[in-house]
């Protein structure tokens, strides 16, 4: 059960004091409070776990700091919207905004090869006036004998250029619990210049002693990234272990799904998913087209593969791309066929802009169109 507050109603309110009160006489129930953070109002929610079939709804809602209540199923039980929710929501995580009416992109190096090229990622991206990126620090390969990543050794380089041109948020897969110490670790020494959000990769999507350990952390919001051979529903369970764990902050990726139908693409491009993620759930959806398609062909219309599936993430709502760039992608250690140059940097970004636009129109044009009388849609036409 969710218990929606009003609009104002501080822990210091006489009216939230009297609720808890009254929750907390209530046998077996555990009272567990969260903020969901919109563009214009911060809205107060309160979980009740246990057994709550025996609450009654509409006395809990005559309380004076209740808006409404909600009886949650057990699908997504955090993480998912019930009952039609529409309160805004999303996260604040070191002065930058997520939600599903926010974007941002995440263009960077797939794998840290060297601070010479982590600076010159570093410096495109403030030339953009960009805030994040994604580095990868650890890099499971699916050959042992591939490079594997610098791992911690990188961390101090990676955080100090981060913080000398800017970057807010960096993205970075970790496969281990000792990863998150090791951020956390250089993280501090660095004194903060920046911020990581923990990325779960799509080999560990189903991984639950990991989504546990990035979940009963709330230092760094999560991007989990799709399992590349499980369902969509299964991924999004996945989800809900981060968030049972503590940790509601959680970023959704959809990178394309293992299908020889995706063939010449890397992988099957599954990003007609982000509207159905975002009416399922309230996490933010970021889409990845570089692991998606996998290569950098130019189609004849003279844009690159890569762009359309960006763009097809993007029209249809998606609230983050996560983008592989290099100085010298024939040079990467990893997966540099896919990688884009710094110098179709500005006008990835422009495409983009393009698109958002676009999207907001689509939007506006869909208020304003008529909605079918409640109980009429997919009533079978009359006989005339």
């Amino acid at each position: 059960m969710i218990i929606i507050l009003k609009s104002g109603v501080g822990e210091s309110d006489p009216e939230y004091q009297s609720l808890i009160s009254y929750l907390e006489a209530k046998p077996g129930i555990e009272v567990r409070r969260h903020q969901e953070h919109g563009t214009q109002e911060t809205i107060t929610e309160l979980y009740l776990i246990g057994d709550t079939a025996a609450l009654e709804a509409d006395e809990i809602a005559g309380e004076p700091a209740v808006e409404r209540v909600v009886r949650v199923s057990d699908r997504y039980r955090i993480l998912g919207r019930h009952r039609g929710q529409v309160e805004p929501t999303g996260f604040d995580y070191n002065g930058v905004h997520f939600g599903q009416d926010t974007f941002h992109l995440f263009a960077g190096l797939c794998a840290v090869d060297n601070p010479a090229n982590t600076e010159r990622m570093m410096a495109a991206l403030h030339e953009q006036g960009l805030q994040a990126t994604r580095m990868g620090a650890y890099k499971p390969r699916t050959s042992p004998y591939d490079f594997q990543g610098h791992g911690a050794e990188c961390l101090p380089y990676v955080f100090e250029l981060a913080g000398k041109y800017g970057i807010r948020v960096v993205a970075m897969e970790v496969t281990e619990a000792r990863h998150i110490e090791e951020i956390q670790t250089e993280l501090d020494r660095a004194g903060s210049p920046t911020g990581v959000m923990l990325q779960v990769g799509t080999r560990n999507a189903q991984n639950f002693e990991l989504l546990k350990e990035v979940g009963s952390q709330t230092r760094f919001p999560v991007l989990y990234k799709r399992g590349f051979g499980i369902t969509l529903e299964e991924s999004l369970n996945a989800c809900e272990y981060i968030a049972a764990s503590g940790n509601r902050n959680v970023v959704f990726c959809l990178r394309g799904v293992k299908s020889h139908m995706g063939a010449p693409h890397r992988n099957l491009v599954d990003f007609a998913h982000v509207p159905v993620v975002k009416r399922l759930t309230r996490m933010p959806v970021c889409v990845d087209p570089s692991h998606s398609v996998g290569n950098r062909e130019r189609s004849p219309d003279g844009l690159l593969e890569v762009q359309h599936a960006a763009g097809q993430g993007l029209i249809a709502g998606a609230n983050m791309v996560l983008a592989d760039f290099h100085p010298e992608p024939e040079r990467a250690l990893v997966d540099g066929p896919q990688a884009l140059h710094l110098e179709e940097l500005p006008y990835f970004r422009q495409d983009l802009a393009i698109i958002e636009e676009a999207y907001k129109r689509r939007v506006q044009l869909a208020a304003d169109m008529p909605r079918p009388r409640p109980g009429t849609e997919g009533a079978p036409p009359r006989d005339t």
